[in-house]
């Protein structure tokens, strides 16, 4: 393969958050609907021996948090993905700002019943001062939470960012539905017994008029979801990927990331619409991403990771 398609089907990224919004759940189940997993590894339980793919330090096995930032890569539709799974914790947080230097775009992870917290709106600063590209993705509807508009209207003015939803979640907390994916004009019905694994199911209903949809979601909750759509497509513009790309619009997501839903919808909108790696400016100059030396941004050494080379 050439070095510029090789370049075109990258995209790396980071996942940030503040603490416990789910950013490790979510990072492991993108690797499970990537098939660089088959199981995904409880984060916290500690009844369950697996622990989460990309916690691998003893401290982050005991505590439940990342503490390093790890690196895992899968394919997806033609695409080499590279996933930057980041502390949250702010004790580690030095760590999280370099990583977004080595990053071409950022996925934000939000608690749908805390809304923005602290450490999301630094982080979001430091995306900010960079142009990074940012998705939202709204994370334990399954839990109580706040409303959806009340929840994009806090992204808009606390992280000082337009925002524009691609999904739509029908209800919240135990009459949580799923997820009607505004870019693709599907609907994602999973249950949530299928938690572990990538086997779930997606209704396609392309007219949200259609009867069937009642037949899926019950008629309350397919008239709800009618009227937010409406809501939605008159509220706000139309998806603007180039705003996007330059960091002025954030699309967003709603899901559940522990019990895979809207995760899908996420991946496959990212694969489409994230940037793959660009130019990259430097103090001295500008490095492009197809120049023929090799390039690349060290922002990680680690160190006595195997006990035999303590003294390395």
């Amino acid at each position: 393969m050439a070095l510029h398609d090789e370049i075109a089907r990258r995209r790396t990224f980071a996942v940030i958050a503040h603490p416990d919004a789910g950013k490790t759940t979510l990072t492991e189940k993108l690797l499970l609907f990537g098939g660089a997993i088959h199981v995904a590894g409880a984060v916290k339980s500690n009844k369950i021996k697996k622990g989460a793919t990309s916690d691998f330090m003893e401290i982050e096995r005991q505590r439940g948090i990342s503490v390093a930032t790890a690196v895992m890569g899968f394919e997806y539709a033609g695409c080499k993905i590279n996933i930057l799974d980041t502390p949250g914790h702010e004790d580690f947080a030095e760590d999280t700002y370099r990583t977004l230097t080595a990053v071409d775009s950022v996925i934000i992870v939000i608690d749908g019943a805390k809304g923005v917290e602290a450490q999301t709106r630094k982080l979001m600063e430091v995306c900010r001062m960079r142009k990074t590209p940012v998705i939202v993705f709204i994370n334990k509807l399954d839990r109580p939470s706040k409303e959806p508009f009340d929840l994009l209207d806090e992204v808009e003015k606390e992280l000082h960012i337009r925002v524009r939803p691609l999904a739509f979640p029908i209800s919240n907390g135990p009459t949580f539905k799923g997820v009607y994916n505004l870019y693709e004009k599907s609907l994602s019905l999973f249950t949530s017994d299928e938690k572990q694994t990538a086997d779930a199911s997606t209704v396609e209903i392309r007219d949200l008029q259609a009867p069937a949809l009642a037949e899926h979601i019950g008629a309350k909750f397919a008239e709800q979801l009618r009227q937010d759509v409406e809501l939605v497509e008159g509220v706000y513009d139309a998806f603007d990927r180039e705003a996007y790309l330059r960091g002025e619009l954030a699309p967003v997501f709603f899901g559940s990331a522990v019990n895979n839903f809207g995760v899908r919808e996420l991946l496959e909108c990212f694969v489409r619409i994230a940037p793959a790696p660009r130019p990259a400016p430097t103090e001295t100059r500008t490095v492009e991403p197809q120049e023929g030396k090799m390039t690349g941004f060290v922002f990680k050494i680690h160190a006595n990771m195997d006990p035999n080379h303590r003294d390395r």
